[in-house]
C-alpha cells in the first residue's frame, strides 16, 4: 500500500483526537447524546427503501441466525417498529419457507419485476427467494441454493446502466475473498464463466493478524458516472479492527484500485468492530451506510446495528462521524 508510514502517523493522531471521546447516539432521540438503552442487534444489516410505500425495511443476521430473517420498518430511519415480518415471530423468511438449515446471514433485498427478491446466505451457500411484500413471506418454488463450485457467502446484487445484473459475493477457501459474476436473467444462477476475483485483504489495516488468513467480505457496489465504487470489510468480524475500505474500477469486473485508508474504523467512531453493511439512499437522496459494531469494548455479540451519513467527494466516500448512531428497538 502507498504512503504506509505517513498514513500510520495520521491514523494514530486521528484515534487520539476522536477515538476515545465519541458518545454513540440513539436513533429515537434524533441527535441527542443519550446512550442507547435498547439497541437493535442485527449484524450484517441492510436497509431497503421501498418506492411503493416510502418505508425503510431493515434486515440482517439475527442473534438467532439458524432460523431465518426478521424485518423492522421505519418511516424516518429513527423510529423503528417490529419485528413486522409476515411469518410468526416477525420473520420475513425462515428455513420452513426457503432453502437452508443454519447460518442465515447477510441478506439483501431488491425490487425485481414487480416483486421483491431476497438474496441471502445459508449453509455457507447463496440463495434467492421472492415475495410480493418486503415483509415476506419470501419463498422459493423449488428449494435450492444458487449452483456454485465452492462455499460462498455475503451476496450483493448490482444492476448496471445497461440492465445487466452482477452478483458480488465472498468465496471461501484460505480466507474470505470477494468475487463477481454476471447473473442470468432470472437471477437464480450465475454465468460461472464470467466469474472474476475482485479483492483479497493485505497486511496493514486490512489484516492485523487476528485469525492468520485474509478476510475480505461484505461487498457493496454503486456506480458514479463511469466509475464503480466497491465498499468492503476487512479483518475477522470478531476483531476490534474490523473496518470498511473502498476500491474503484472502470468496469464491474475490475481491476479494482484500493484506496490507502479505511473509511469506517473504530478510530473514527470510537467503537469496535465497525463493518459489514450496506450503502443506500434515503428519499431525499442522502447516502447512508448501515453496519454493525461490537456490543462493547470487551464483548462482541450480540452486535449492534448502526448507521452513519455518507457524502461523496467525486468517487470518494466521506463519512460524517457526527451522524453516527445506534438504531433502537421500539
Amino acid at each position: 500500500m502507498k504512503h504506509a508510514l505517513s498514513f500510520s502517523f495520521l491514523f494514530a493522531a486521528l484515534f487520539l483526537l476522536v477515538g476515545c471521546n465519541h458518545s454513540p447516539k440513539t436513533s429515537a432521540d434524533n441527535g441527542s447524546d443519550t446512550l442507547v438503552t435498547n439497541p437493535l442487534t442485527l449484524a450484517d444489516p441492510t436497509i431497503f427503501h421501498c418506492d411503493a410505500d416510502g418505508m425503510y425495511y431493515l434486515y440482517g443476521t439475527s442473534p438467532h441466525s439458524n432460523f431465518g430473517f426478521q424485518v423492522y420498518r421505519s418511516a424516518d430511519l429513527y423510529h423503528w417498529e417490529g419485528p413486522c415480518g409476515a411469518l410468526d415471530g416477525g420473520y420475513a423468511l425462515t428455513r420452513n419457507t426457503s432453502v437452508g438449515e443454519q447460518g442465515f446471514w447477510a441478506p439483501q433485498i431488491i425490487a425485481f419485476q414487480g416483486r421483491y427478491a431476497m438474496f441471502y446466505t445459508s449453509d455457507e451457500e447463496l440463495s434467492v427467494a421472492f415475495s410480493d411484500s418486503p415483509c415476506g413471506p419470501f419463498t422459493q418454488e423449488t428449494r435450492r441454493h444458487i449452483p456454485a463450485l465452492q462455499k460462498q457467502i455475503d451476496p450483493f446484487v448490482f444492476f448496471d446502466n445497461d440492465g445487466k445484473a452482477y452478483l458480488y459475493h465472498v468465496r471461501l477457501g484460505g480466507g474470505n475473498h470477494i468475487w463477481v459474476a454476471e447473473l442470468n436473467d432470472d437471477l437464480q444462477s450465475i454465468r460461472e464463466e464470467t466469474a472474476v476475483h475482485c479483492l483479497t485483504s493485505e497486511p496493514g489495516w486490512e489484516d492485523t493478524g487476528f485469525v492468520g488468513v485474509p478476510i475480505t467480505e461484505g461487498p457493496t457496489v454503486i456506480r458514479i458516472d463511469d466509475t464503480y465504487v466497491l465498499l468492503y470489510s476487512c479483518n475477522d468480524f470478531r476483531s476490534p479492527d474490523y473496518a470498511v475500505g473502498y476500491a474503484t474500477a472502470s468496469s464491474p469486473f475490475g481491476p479494482w484500485t484500493k484506496h490507502d485508508f479505511p473509511v469506517i474504523h473504530r478510530s473514527l467512531l470510537g467503537v469496535n468492530g465497525t463493518g459489514h453493511g450496506d450503502l443506500f439512499q434515503d428519499g431525499k437522496g442522502q447516502w447512508h451506510y448501515v453496519f454493525h459494531t461490537h456490543q462493547s469494548d470487551s464483548v462482541v455479540a450480540p452486535r449492534r446495528t448502526s448507521i452513519v451519513d455518507v457524502n461523496f467527494e467525486g468517487t470518494q466516500p466521506v463519512i460524517d462521524a457526527s451522524s453516527f448512531r445506534f438504531l433502537q428497538k421500539p
